[in-house]
């Protein structure tokens, strides 16, 4: 196989298959289809979702109003902005007539949209409403669309083209970083190339699952899968591609230099991919949708990076010849400088307990924000930018009960209807309530909660509600709120679960890849430290909170990810320790890897902050906490941490191998 990847005819053709079988996968693919349906990542035995099934049932079906709010700034509104209003209502099919705030200071429309409807169908029907009412408005008067539709359009507007724009961003970076990082005009090309073909691979293939497939893929994982495969890819062609370099100054023949390269780093690189890889898999255990799609298209991606990184990396560097790296073309003969890096080796191993103790206070002092972390986000706090619909939303709770932009269904047996909305009534946090459609098999009953979708008072105000109504049998609590309530409660429960999987999976392949449990234990031990120290971080720079996701999603990307720097360092210190030593033999690791690992760390976190240029609160929270937590693994946990363990516990790190240094292969 490896003669295959190096040999001078047959580089070229491996080179011109994956050439060709991409663009097989990118022309035949489409276009990504995604899930507009709020409920559909939700489990089908939420209470929710059963209600939404439910409403599709009824004549009105299952609906997102958007809710058109008028307004004088507080000022009362005149006979002229009533006519405008009302007329409003009758030609945008309004869903009642207009209601009026008690000061008639405010009024509000609702227009009642299909709660399935495609993310461009509904950026459209919301604009189109929000360009007929602000036509011929009395001066003064203003017009903002909010409400459930105006959210979802405005979340999905702020989608369109931000995969492309984060494409371009993330090859920005990388060309940057690689530019810098090799200081070469013309090497940075290769694995730019064969990662940014992989990753479009990789979208082709994701195009596919979507449309045949179950999976519930939403705006936003696209854009993940994007930033994952730019991440990790690059990173493996790193590793590589130093290796590479290091048998480029031992051998002259380039094919045997890269073939010595890949029995080297492969193994590294294999188990760096299958860890990610795995950790995604366990997704497959969540109870929400969209983090199942997650983790089949993000290892799908992962696998296809790697596949790239050891196939069609190899011939593409071989094919180039030596002349890739000028103007700092490696040489037999000549050594490569490990000045830096041999010097902090030497520096953790005068005083391994003084840094080991350094190391645990800085984690631990930034882990100290985590007792503090709210989670969960309200509707207001989920954009980064300005949005109609948040703006709408304050103009109306300045007038109307702040739940009016996500009233609660309660669906109930028509014989126990009046009952049940007398309960509904004089339940707490309930504004007011009516009977708003009824059929011989059930009644819809609209409530307004007093306070603001997404706060914790809102779902006290469901849970409540849910607790007072449940004692009629067959009645059930829905509509938007009580369905973020449930995504949060199932994001909560999956983070119980997936977690320790991700923790088991990352251990045994720890301990099958090193064949040692202490180092094993003491590897994912530092990675969780460096998770919490993260998030702690991350929680004290964003101090409204963190999305209900967040905390999984960080953790997932900093383990499988961040354990990658450790197998690097550690596989390449087992090496090295069969005929150093276990000191030494670190040392030499941390010297030969220093460099690439350090690279390989800022690429990553600054390909995940990247994450910040789309304006969704969650995915710049991921994107900040992942780059901290990368930061911190690869230039304290692994540069320090890890080294001082070993060098502190010496052959016992390795335990049960034992290693007997055989000088003659120093």
């Amino acid at each position: 196989m490896l003669r295959t990847l190096t040999g001078r005819l047959t580089a070229w053709l491996v080179l011109l298959v994956a050439v060709l079988a991409a663009g097989a996968v990118i022309g035949g693919a489409g276009e990504v289809r995604t899930s507009d349906d709020p409920t559909a990542t939700l489990p089908a035995g939420a209470e929710s979702t059963r209600v939404a099934a439910l409403q599709r049932e009824l004549p009105s079906g299952q609906s997102n109003p958007a809710l058109i709010v008028y307004s004088r700034g507080g000022g009362a509104l005149t006979e002229a902005d009533t006519r405008k209003i009302t007329a409003d209502a009758g030609a945008l099919r309004a869903s009642s007539p207009p209601v009026f705030s008690p000061g008639r200071d405010a009024a509000l429309i609702a227009v009642p949209l299909p709660a399935d409807l495609p993310a461009a169908d509904l950026i459209a029907k919301v604009g189109a409403l929000r360009q007929s009412a602000r036509a011929g408005l009395p001066t003064g008067l203003t017009a903002q669309v909010t409400g459930g539709a105006g959210f979802a359009a405005d979340i999905a507007d702020s989608f369109t083209g931000a995969n492309t724009n984060l494409l371009i961003v993330t090859v920005v970076v990388v060309a940057v970083l690689l530019l810098i990082t090799y200081r070469s005009p013309v090497l940075w090309l290769a694995p730019l190339a064969v990662v940014g073909l992989a990753d479009q691979v990789s979208s082709g293939l994701i195009a596919v699952l979507s449309r045949h497939t179950g999976l519930t893929i939403g705006d936003s994982t696209v854009g993940i899968v994007t930033v994952l495969v730019f991440g990790a890819g690059t990173d493996y062609a790193l590793l590589l591609i130093s290796r590479y370099r290091e048998e480029l100054h031992q051998h002259e023949d380039r094919r045997e230099a890269m073939r010595q390269a890949l029995r080297g780093a492969g193994p590294a690189v294999a188990a760096s991919a299958a860890t990610v890889v795995l950790s995604l898999i366990t997704l497959l255990l969540a109870s929400l949708g969209d983090t199942v799609a997650l983790g089949v298209t993000a290892a799908l991606g992962i696998g296809v990076a790697a596949l790239f990184a050891l196939v069609v990396l190899p011939p593409a560097l071989v094919v180039c010849g030596r002349g890739l790296f000028w103007p700092f073309v490696p040489r037999v003969g000549t050594t490569l400088s490990h000045g830096l890096w041999s010097r902090a080796g030497a520096a953790v191993a005068r005083r391994p307990g003084l840094v080991t103790a350094v190391s645990i206070v800085v984690l631990g002092a930034l882990s100290a924000g985590i007792p503090g972390t709210s989670l969960g986000l309200s509707q207001t706090e989920q954009f980064r930018v300005e949005a109609e619909s948040v703006d709408g939303l304050d103009t109306l709770s300045r007038s109307f009960p702040a739940g009016t932009a996500g009233p609660v269904v309660v669906l109930t047996p028509p014989d126990r209807a009046r009952e049940v909305l007398a309960a509904v009534a004089s339940a707490p946090g309930v504004a007011r309530s009516r009977i708003a459609e009824q059929t011989p098999a059930v009644v819809r009953i609209d409530a307004v909660l007093k306070a603001a979708p997404g706060t914790p008072e809102s779902y006290t105000a469901i849970g409540t509600l849910r607790s007072t109504v449940h004692a009629v049998p067959g009645t059930l609590v829905g509509g938007s709120v009580a369905t973020d309530l449930d995504n949060r409660d199932a994001s909560r429960h999956d983070l119980t679960v997936i977690v320790p999987a991700i923790l088991l999976v990352v251990l045994l392949v720890l301990g099958l890849l090193l064949r040692a449990v202490v180092a094993a234990l003491l590897l994912i031990t530092t990675v969780i430290a460096s998770f919490a120290a993260a998030l702690g971080a991350g929680s004290l720079l964003f101090r409204t909170g963190l999305d209900n996701q967040v905390p999984l999603y960080a953790f997932l990307f900093l383990v499988a990810l961040g354990v990658d720097y450790n197998i690097f360092l550690v596989t390449r210190a087992r090496e090295e320790a069969a005929h150093r030593g276990t000191r030494d033999g670190m040392m030499h690791a941390l010297s030969a890897t220093g460099a690439v690992i350090t690279s390989a760390g800022i690429l990553l976190a600054a390909v995940f902050a990247v994450l910040g240029v789309l304006p969704i609160i969650t995915l710049t929270q991921i994107g900040v906490i992942v780059g901290l937590g990368v930061l911190l693994d690869t230039l304290l946990v692994r540069t320090l941490l890890v080294p001082a363990l070993a060098t502190l516990l010496g052959d016992r790190f390795w335990w049960p191998t034992k290693f007997r240094k055989n000088p003659a292969r120093l």
